[in-house]
């Protein structure tokens, strides 16, 4: 008996299309790819967040062209970053395909009715832009964010609701803090919150004096989320700053390794005296 196997020149040719008919295809009981096959919802989990943060990562390699608008158009990038780019775009698009398959099979909706849904989303929140019996007029970008939070709360949603709790921890504090602030509950300007970090700083001493770790976390949280407020009122993205203090820890630490290693050989320890003069040899060669 023949084994079951899929022409690709009978595949749609519009993008999506085609991306739709090739998951039914691996997902196929006779025909399909068994690890395809064996996937749940759950089990894909790890993948979307892994293909998220690859995107990320691709979005980085863009360089000044990440930051670029419309109006600067054309701009000039890398070719093999933005390829890359759109790859992972491909991967990120994948996982959503995938679990809209899954969903179809189990009989809850298709891809298609989760992109005409967001469509539809973003037709009934743009009032401003699609024609409607009642037409929204917003010359700034906060009057628009002001009446899609009305909208939201329309829909029964809360200020905060949209804000997934697996997000990393900094990045949900500072998009928290932000859907907070459109509704009023926020700090005037950056000297208040300062005034709140150093008032989570002298809490957090406290704790730590007292040595009673379920209050030293509680502290240490607090402290973590005023610096997010922080980071909001100056205009910097928290995650992205402390993601960049870690890449530039690990290029020095890097360089103190190769130095121990260099001297020494690798099953050396090093003295705290000659890690510190490495480390500031590091800082010192990336000022220059």
């Amino acid at each position: 008996m023949s084994e079951t196997r899929f022409d690709p020149a009978h595949l749609p040719q519009d993008g999506f299309a085609r991306l739709t008919a090739v998951m039914a295809s691996l997902r196929a009981p006779a025909g399909g790819c068994p690890w395809d096959r064996e996937q749940t919802l759950a089990t894909l989990r790890a993948y979307l967040v892994e293909e998220s943060y690859e995107l990320l990562d691709a979005i980085d390699a863009l360089g000044p062209a990440g930051h670029a608008l419309p109006a600067d158009a054309p701009f000039a990038a890398d070719p093999t970053a933005v390829a890359h780019f759109r790859e992972e775009l491909g991967d990120v698009l994948l996982q959503i395909a995938f679990q809209s398959r899954i969903a179809e099979e189990m009989g809850w909706f298709t891809a298609d009715d989760v992109a005409r849904g967001i469509a539809d989303k973003m037709v009934r929140r743009h009032p401003h832009v699609f024609a409607t019996a009642e037409p929204e007029h917003h010359e700034t970008s906060a009057q628009v964010l002001d009446a899609w939070e009305q909208r939201k709360r329309q829909d029964g949603k809360g200020a905060l609701d949209g804000v997934p709790r697996n997000l990393p921890a900094l990045l949900r504090g500072q998009r928290m803090g932000e859907k907070a602030a459109r509704i009023g509950f926020d700090w005037p300007n950056v000297t208040t919150v300062l005034a709140k970090v150093d008032e989570e700083l002298l809490e957090l001493r406290e704790a730590l004096q007292a040595g009673d770790k379920t209050h030293i976390a509680e502290e240490l949280g607090d402290l973590l989320f005023a610096l997010t407020s922080l980071a909001r009122h100056a205009g910097v993205d928290a995650e992205q700053a402390a993601r960049g203090t870690l890449d530039k820890f690990t290029r020095r630490f890097s360089h103190v390794e190769q130095g121990v290693e260099a001297r020494h050989g690798k099953a050396y320890r090093a003295s705290l005296d000659e890690l510190e003069r490495l480390w500031q040899e590091a800082k010192a060669l990336e000022r220059r």
